[in-house]
């Protein structure tokens, strides 16, 4: 057997991974299952990785992926075509923009606090951008103030901008210096216009169809770029909704961090916030300690991971 070689993956399509080595980009495959702890995975390699590989057509740069090295960190969500299957958006990730706007389309909050589901198991931390402040009147700029209130008083990073005219961008780019950065967002939010800023070249945008209002999928594969030598972003495809059949209750509560840092005070220990008496985190939504928004957006998703039946989450896992 040929000597293995390290490289990152840089591009993923499902069946065939983009990994550079060196200088060098290899066209690579998997051979046999890699799983992500008990989990089912739809892709089990996934853009950031570091991974080994053996050179399998030196002339046609095609390799075989032999392991995946230890990862940092990694981002998963439900895979949105097979529901007993996650999906991973990508590994190894130091920052994460969710891009985000008020008007067209109007912004869900409760999609913001989907995403940060994602990133908070391993406390990435997050930029959320607010786009196309161009457009943004008295109202749009009222709900921009309210919501950038309520996440930066809980850690998080807030920045405003607009795609279009490049304000706002020179601040963004700023804070992705030295970092891998995956950037997400809702399909028609203007994340290919912003990732065409930062890269200083066009990738392919579209406009919002006519009938739906929404923005068409110009990103097929999740896709590394280098900003520079220090700095690169992940480029994922626009994501219309999120789904976590695979969290558990708890899960969700350690996710809301400051849900969790008032449950340390709760009467029981297994308190859910819900109807248990002296429950420190109900007094501190009435107390306005915790945003009232995000506290329904939370009673949301425990619905909603309840309403999955507990065998039909664990089917083949």
């Amino acid at each position: 057997m040929s000597e293995l070689l390290i490289g990152t993956v840089i591009k993923s399509t499902g069946s065939w991974y983009k990994v550079r080595s060196d200088n060098a980009i290899y066209q690579c495959r998997i051979v046999g299952k890699f799983r992500l702890g008990k989990l089912k995975v739809t892709n089990p390699v996934a853009v950031g990785d570091q991974v080994k590989f053996e050179i399998e057509d030196n002339e046609e740069q095609k390799g075989i992926i032999k392991e995946i090295m230890n990862r940092t960190n990694y981002v998963v969500r439900q895979s949105p075509r097979k529901k007993h299957f996650v999906h991973l958006l990508a590994s190894n990730v130091d920052h994460a923009l969710l891009i985000i706007t008020i008007k067209d389309p109007m912004v869900k909050p409760a999609f913001i606090d989907r995403f940060l589901l994602m990133t908070e198991p391993y406390r990435i931390p997050v930029t959320i951008v607010f786009n196309k402040m161009d457009v943004y009147g008295d109202k749009e700029m009222y709900t921009y103030n309210v919501l950038k209130e309520i996440y930066q008083k809980i850690g998080y990073n807030i920045l405003l901008c607009s795609a279009e005219t490049g304000e706002g961008i020179p601040e963004l780019r700023a804070s992705l210096n030295g970092k891998i950065n995956l950037v997400s967002g809702q399909s028609g939010v203007g994340k290919s216009t912003i990732v065409n800023r930062l890269l200083g070249k066009n990738i392919k945008t579209q406009e919002l169809s006519d009938y739906t209002g929404k923005g068409q999928h110009t990103t097929t594969f999740a896709e590394m770029f280098d900003i520079d030598e220090t700095t690169k972003i992940i480029d994922t495809p626009g994501i219309k909704t999120l789904s976590f059949n695979f969290l558990e209750e708890q899960d969700i509560i350690h996710s809301f961090r400051e849900i969790f840092e008032y449950s340390q005070d709760c009467k029981f220990g297994d308190c859910s916030h819900r109807n248990e008496p002296k429950c420190a985190v109900k007094n501190a939504i009435e107390n306005g300690d915790i945003s009232e928004l995000r506290y329904f957006n939370y009673l949301q998703l425990l619905e909603d991971t309840e309403d999955q039946n507990y065998w039909e989450r664990h089917k083949d896992i």
